[in-house]
């Protein structure tokens, strides 16, 4: 590993300048730290900032990497990896990524240099780096509600989010619905296709079509579910329900249907998925799937202790249960001759 020796000679600073760049960045210039902190970049650089403090060079700490802080969902499972990580004797480091490759990298690096002990991952791309990935290997990683993408072999906790889409599509054709839309999150990840293909699934046993035009959406946001119900609305075949992927999504689904003057779930039903505080107290009340997002965080760490311990496990997967909560904001689809109203 590059000493940080190196990393004064590029910078044309002192060695104890640079340990104190790194250590209380605010009691330098900015133009030192700037010239640190590029050496530290160019030299590939990682500091061991436990290794003088604690002599078994763990820092007790567990870093989870949050795609959306202000997801109210991602909240829940902090809960409870925080009073999980606290009954172990850990602290926990929030990153809050945007979804953006260079944060998770940032953060991730934090176990590479001994500044956490492992990691959570809430989100389904591999947090490390392209030059850290081979190393990376061997970190103590766990991921929630996504799987990791590619072939690598993590474990993770998850819900059966395809049983959880059949569900949904059960309870929405057993009301007589046969136009359906759907606005999804990330098509990219794992439960997006799990939860699609129960959806499909079920359509497909009873005969129903799900139109490629009604499937709409690409994030898990209220504003996706504004513009998902005006470019259903806007397509010849108008849906009855709609399958929100996720219930921020379809908080701003109901939104917009009312503002458009439709009622709900008299014209067009919506359902979510999650089970979010608010979504119980929204008018009307929101179906939805509730996922156990405290239980999911405290099982996230436990699997974490033991990886860190590296203590065998005896799956690496995790599936929770789920529930189905029938509530207001579904009904009975409206009859052929009023559906043409639509």
């Amino acid at each position: 590993m590059t000493n940080i020796k190196k990393v004064s000679e590029l910078a044309g600073v002192s060695t104890a300048t640079v340990s104190r760049t790194l250590k209380m960045p605010d009691v330098v210039t900015e133009q030192t730290r700037e010239k640190v902190m590029k050496a530290v970049k160019a030299a590939g650089y990682r500091p061991n900032w436990m290794a003088t403090s604690v002599k078994t060079g763990k820092s007790n700490s567990l870093v989870v990497l949050v795609p959306n802080l202000v997801n109210p969902f991602f909240m829940r499972i902090i809960e409870g990896i925080e009073q999980a990580a606290q009954e172990h004797g850990y602290s926990v480091l929030l990153g809050d990524t945007q979804g953006k490759a260079s944060r998770e990298n940032d953060y991730a690096g934090m176990v590479l240099s001994n500044r956490a002990d492992g990691l959570i991952q809430l989100d389904h791309s591999f947090p490390f780096s392209e030059q850290d990935a081979e190393l990376a290997e061997s970190v103590p990683m766990v991921s929630v509600c996504e799987r990791i993408e590619g072939n690598r072999k993590f474990p993770y906790v998850e819900l059966d989010n395809y049983a959880a889409g059949r569900a949904l599509a059960h309870h929405l054709v057993s009301y007589g619905h046969t136009k359906f839309g759907v606005i999804a999150g990330q098509r990219t990840s794992q439960i997006h296709r799990d939860r699609l293909a129960g959806i499909n699934g079920v359509l497909s046993e009873e005969g129903i079509p799900l139109l490629e035009q009604n499937i709409v959406g690409q994030s898990y946001a209220i504003e996706t579910g504004i513009e998902g119900v005006r470019e259903l609305l806007s397509n010849e075949t108008k849906p009855t329900a709609i399958f929100c992927l996720n219930d921020d999504i379809a908080i701003g689904a109901m939104h917009e249907l009312k503002r458009q003057g439709f009622s709900i779930p008299d014209d067009i039903s919506v359902t979510g998925f999650d089970n979010v505080k608010v979504s119980g107290y929204l008018d009307p009340p929101l179906t939805t799937v509730d996922q156990p997002a405290y239980e999911m965080g405290r099982r996230a760490v436990e699997i974490l202790i033991k990886k860190i311990r590296q203590e065998p496990l005896r799956r690496s997967r995790e599936i929770m249960p789920f529930q189905l909560l029938e509530r207001q904001s579904s009904g009975p689809a409206r009859n052929s001759a009023d559906e043409s109203d639509i």
